[in-house]
């Protein structure tokens, strides 16, 4: 049985922007062979449920009315590092497209559903630190 970080949301929690969550059936079939520990950072930065959306732009992180949360994100991010360090997590599936989660491809900064390559922050940070990412579209 191993250990893995993933996106609350990914799991059933009630702590995206909208207040909503998006449960993904591969992941939490994950659940009867892994142990998974739920984060989000943009909670564990200080950002409440609900919140304004958030799109990276650039090395910012900018809500849909123009208000600059980098700060809430990075330090979201900082947080879910020291989760992971403090299980000697080496593995995390995140949720695909998200300014903190994002694997590869995130929203562009403009909130017209706009892709482009990328790394939400959270995503690099834990990269940056060797630890393994997925989104849940990468789960076989």
């Amino acid at each position: 049985m191993s250990l893995k970080l993933c996106s609350a949301c990914l799991l059933g929690v009630c702590c995206r922007y909208d207040g909503k969550s998006k449960p993904h059936q591969k992941v939490i079939a994950l659940l009867k062979k892994d142990v998974l520990i739920p984060v989000c950072p943009e909670q564990l930065g200080g950002l409440s449920v609900p919140r304004e959306p958030a799109e990276k732009k650039g090395a910012r992180v900018i809500d849909r009315q123009g208000k600059d949360v980098t700060q809430s994100f990075t330090k979201g991010a900082q947080e879910v590092l020291r989760i992971a360090r403090l299980f000697d997590v080496q593995q995390a599936i995140l949720k695909q497209r998200s300014a903190s989660c994002g694997h590869g491809q995130i929203y562009d900064g403009s909130f017209t559903g706009t892709l482009i390559p990328g790394d939400g922050v959270t995503t690099s940070y834990l990269k940056e630190n060797g630890i393994e990412v997925f989104s849940e579209e990468e789960l076989p």
